[in-house]
């Protein structure tokens, strides 16, 4: 899948149009995540390819097992979906990543 728009370096400023935080902590078994927002979306990461991950205007999807996938967004949270290997959803499976969504995080 294609990206949409180009992906952003965590060096722009993006505060102002992209205030809000979603934090993915991984469990140590790999998952699967997806998560949608009404406004726009991107990784704070430098390389978002390399973490697998796909990032459109406004939905991010992707794999992880251990670790912190970040994305800064704006508007509000649309939906999440976290599935662990076995494609069991959370609350279901105690294996399935953490997820948090902060607003109006300053960039640090």
């Amino acid at each position: 899948m294609a990206r949409d728009d180009p992906v952003r370096s965590r060096t722009d400023t993006t505060t102002d149009t992209l205030p809000n935080l979603i934090t993915i902590v991984g469990r140590g078994v790999p998952s699967q995540f997806e998560i949608a927002v009404d406004g726009e979306i991107e990784m704070v990461a430098d390389d978002p390819v390399a973490e697998a991950t796909i990032v459109s205007e406004k939905v991010a999807e992707g794999t992880i097992d251990v670790g912190v996938q970040r994305f800064r967004f704006s508007g509000e949270m649309a939906n999440v979906r976290v599935v662990d290997w076995n494609g069991v959803p959370a609350p279901e499976s105690s294996s399935t990543p953490n997820v948090h969504v902060d607003y109006d995080v300053p960039e640090q």
